[in-house]
């Protein structure tokens, strides 16, 4: 297993990270413990939750993914061997701390909830979900201002975090489903304010979605602070299981309706490609998605999930695959195509 520097924090992650967002929901805590064991026994250093998880959100189930994080860390007895990232929720769940903000009380609420569900002392990696202020993510291409947005500033956020950090209650901290502007802005605050240096931006990245490489690519390379790629299959649908109308029993997209990000005409069309060329190249289709998002030299992390050991397995043997210049051309041809159908 390829470990990779995770900002300047001195911390060495697995390129492989095990997403736990079907725990609780589609998988069980047996089920679950049984994931963690195997992804850590193949090599995987690098665990991601979110306080808002299992996936799809309610209030009957938020936070179980945690907790079932925290008694096997338990059982487990051993910590620090793990690197243990998890994230705090922006606005809209209103089940949340009754709707969750950014600001520095909420901050301190949340962490320390977290911390409780998962029965540890500290989280190495403190991601901010998504922003509070108006921006285009979760798909949205184009950007509309609000002049009358009520939103934390990021400056308390950041200090909020410094505190956590003071208190040895995190070690580094990262945003998601952030733009070039959230990034730069959050370094520049650390420069001249002296709050904690942003380590790490967790966004989508797949064959469907390669909007990361306009703008935040160069982030990566210049700043040092790298992808966290999570939805690396674009929700399943690159393992071509979806393709002509299939919906799978227990699949994600069969029980959840609302998971229609990557499913589109062009979409369809641009996976019904990608996985003719991993067939004509003797290749897993999923096995070769991942593999190429592992390829990609801005990737800190590439956050694998599976609601089953055998899709578990498939998603550990990406890490060996090296992708031949005949595949990777290919794939390239069909992104100049199909660019970015599924933002």
């Amino acid at each position: 297993m390829q470990t990779r520097p995770l900002g300047d924090t001195g911390i060495e992650v697995s390129r492989l990270c095990l997403g736990t967002m079907t725990f609780g929901e589609q998988n069980s805590e047996a089920e679950a413990h049984a994931q963690l064991d195997r992804a850590v026994a193949f090599g995987i250093n690098f665990i991601d939750s979110a306080e808002m998880y299992p996936v799809p959100p309610r209030a009957e189930t938020q936070g179980r993914t945690e907790a079932y994080i925290g008694s096997w860390l338990r059982h487990r007895g051993s910590r620090d061997d793990i690197i243990l990232a998890t994230k705090v929720s922006g606005p809209g769940p209103e089940h949340i701390r009754g709707g969750p903000r950014l600001s520095r009380d909420h901050l301190h609420q949340a962490i320390d909830a977290s911390l409780s569900r998962l029965q540890t002392d500290y989280i190495d990696l403190y991601q901010l979900h998504w922003p509070e202020r108006s921006a285009n993510f979760f798909g949205k291409l184009g950007y509309a201002h609000d002049d009358e947005e009520d939103a934390t500033p990021l400056e308390e956020t950041l200090a909020a975090l410094k505190e956590l950090v003071d208190a040895g209650k995190v070690r580094a901290i990262g945003l998601s489903n952030d733009t070039p502007w959230g990034v730069m802005r959050a370094l520049h605050l650390a420069e001249t304010q002296g709050v904690p240096r942003v380590a790490a931006v967790q966004n989508p990245y797949n064959l469907l979605n390669r909007s990361f490489e306009v703008g935040l690519a160069e982030i990566a390379h210049r700043e040092r602070v790298g992808l966290l790629a999570y939805s690396p299959l674009a929700f399943g649908m690159l393992s071509g299981k979806y393709l002509d109308g299939a919906r799978p029993e227990g699949a994600r997209l069969t029980l959840f309706e609302r998971f229609q990000r990557y499913t589109n005409p062009q979409a369809q069309a641009a996976t019904a490609e990608y996985v003719q060329i991993a067939r004509d190249a003797g290749l897993d289709p999923a096995r070769m998605a991942l593999a190429f998002v592992n390829s990609r030299d801005f990737l800190t992390s590439n956050i694998i999930g599976a609601t089953s050991m055998t899709q578990l397995e498939s998603n550990l043997a990406s890490e060996s695959l090296r992708l031949d210049g005949q595949v990777l051309e290919a794939i390239e041809e069909v992104h100049r195509r199909y660019s970015n159908p599924a933002p």
